[in-house]
């Protein structure tokens, strides 16, 4: 208890991971308060985190712009010794860019629920900062008991977030989309209790759940399989590939603007961060076997999800069917297994949920006005609301891919990096894909900002305010800042995933042993590991 203690007041990702939750203590005794009391304290401590996150990463930011593995404090402590479970908490290039998105839309959900959430709002702040913290834990476990547990805790105030402030059929979204994950995470405890059994049995009775030592199991391949289709299974339905993706149109409907941008923004990344940090790496001739289904689904994701975007008539709808395709395409480039593929999967993660996350803010500042999400009920926008206008227009363009945009970046690189090694076919389907993309967002553009203005009502809104532009201006320089100048942001990550990648091949190239058995521990565990004490 005191280890922990000293790391909460100290500049470590236990303080990062863990503020969030003791500043929403006070809030559940401001319930009976007034909304504005609790609106600007959650605000204070959502810009209060954005500053320890700052913090965090300049600290550890190497100066050629690379970002090592830092572990929490001076390392793990146990926290269940008799079973060997460990309070372990790292971060690398490949979590970092998730974590800061996460930290970064806090702020941003508020000042954009501002107005939308009119009941309840002291237990609406805490289950958005109960929720961060959930978000950052899962990103930074290196102990897959704990990894799990904080997998679970995002459940709950997620689950709040819809069924008590979403629309009138928050109840049945919000139980299924609690149902599927929990469905799902549960076969995924099974496979890391087996993992960790099999590692006892193997090393003189002694349980581990650390990332590295069940990284070094080397399991036969019928194992493996079995293994990873609980991960992945677990990790697909978040993400959410197709067909497991019923639960998501359903959850970002009924959400409230706030949920949306979560769900959308960081939740669904965590699914394709599971793959790359855990799925693929812990199970590599599971991840060769299981490659031509999974890379089939991601494809089918990238078409069905366009289509059925397409053919909305509701723009939160059509928002929501976005982010199945652009996931797929996400997907895609994890399976490529090619560096640059994987460098612009990750950053298509940070850029979907730029893009995305303001599309939903932006979907629903007009619906705070208008009460309506109807193409039908809109027309000729760009009169009344010209800012609104100028970012409808900015993001839906980032989200397109268009060139100087982040977009672009991201996935012009996956199409690359899946080119080397998966040939032209999948990437053909694809880049159709994209072009379907550009049809039905530039449909939602054409529909709600052009032509006449058809109601009566619509003459009359009022265009973006100070707080809505607050919200939206800094998702907008990120999108324009990676479109330009998209090196600062690979940098960080190329390291890491180079190691990943190195690792993953090294040991698909020697045949799976018919019995488990340790390997040397993995290659990515090397020097560039440094910890807080060590700085």
């Amino acid at each position: 208890m005191e280890t922990f203690l000293s790391l909460l007041v100290g500049n470590t990702l236990t303080r990062l991971v863990f503020f969030p939750t003791v500043a929403a203590i006070p809030l559940f005794f401001l319930a009976r308060a007034q909304a504005k009391v609790a609106k600007v304290y959650s605000l204070v401590v959502s810009l209060i985190e954005v500053l320890f996150g700052g913090m965090y990463l300049f600290s550890h930011l190497g100066a050629d712009g690379t970002f090592p593995l830092v572990h929490d404090g001076g390392g793990a402590f146990s926290w269940i010794p008799g079973f060997g479970i460990r309070y372990d908490m790292a971060m690398d290039g490949i979590s970092m860019p998730l974590v800061m998105l996460g930290i970064l839309l806090l702020p941003i959900v508020l000042l954009g629920s501002w107005k939308g959430i009119e009941k309840h709002w002291p237990l609406f702040g805490a289950s958005m900062l109960l929720l961060t913290t959930g978000v950052l834990g899962t990103l930074v476990a290196y102990d897959l008991f704990l990894f799990y547990v904080f997998w679970e805790v995002m459940l709950v105030p997620m689950y709040l977030l819809i069924g008590i402030w979403g629309g009138e059929r928050r109840i049945y979204a919000a139980v299924k989309f609690f149902l599927y994950t929990m469905a799902g995470s549960l076969l995924m405890l099974i496979a890391i209790l087996w993992m960790a059994w099999t590692f006892k049995n193997l090393n003189g009775g002694v349980w581990s759940f650390a990332y590295t030592d069940l990284l070094r199991l080397d399991l036969p391949v019928h194992q493996q399989i079995w293994l990873f289709a609980a991960f992945a299974l677990t990790f697909a339905i978040k993400v959410p590939m197709f067909p497991l993706h019923t639960w998501l149109p359903d959850a970002h409907v009924e959400a409230p603007t706030g949920g949306s941008v979560i769900l959308a923004g960081i939740l669904l990344k965590l699914g394709t961060y599971g793959f790359v940090r855990f799925a693929i790496p812990l199970f590599p001739h599971a991840t060769e076997a299981a490659k031509p289904l999974l890379l089939t689904l991601a494809i089918v994701g990238i078409i069905y999800g366009a289509l059925v975007a397409w053919v909305q008539a509701d723009m939160k709808k059509l928002v929501a069917y976005s982010s199945i395709a652009h996931l797929g395409f996400v997907m895609l480039g994890l399976l490529a297994l090619d560096a640059i593929a994987w460098q612009g999967s990750l950053l298509q993660m940070v850029n979907h949920g730029l893009s995305t996350g303001a599309l939903f803010l932006l979907v629903g500042m007009l619906y705070d006005r208008r009460h309506t999400k109807k193409f039908d009920e809109f027309g000729g926008l760009a009169k009344v609301m010209p800012v609104f206008a100028f970012f409808l227009v900015f993001s839906s363009l980032a989200s397109v891919g268009l060139p100087a945009l982040n977009g672009f970046v991201g996935e012009f690189m996956i199409l690359i990096g899946s080119f080397r090694t998966l040939g032209w076919v999948p990437v053909a389907i694809a880049t159709f894909g994209v072009v379907l993309a550009a049809i039905y967002l530039l449909k939602m553009v054409q529909l709600t900002i052009w032509g006449p203005i058809t109601k009566d009502e619509n003459k009359t809104l009022t265009d973006l305010n100070g707080r809505e532009l607050a919200a939206l201006i800094p998702l907008c320089v990120l999108m324009l800042w990676i479109g330009v100048a998209p090196n600062t942001f690979l940098k960080p990550s190329r390291q890491a995933l180079d190691g990943v990648l190195a690792d993953y091949r090294g040991r698909v190239s020697v045949p799976s042993v018919t019995q488990a058995a340790l390997r040397a521990p993995a290659a990515q565990v090397s020097s560039n590991t440094t910890t807080e004490a060590g700085r």
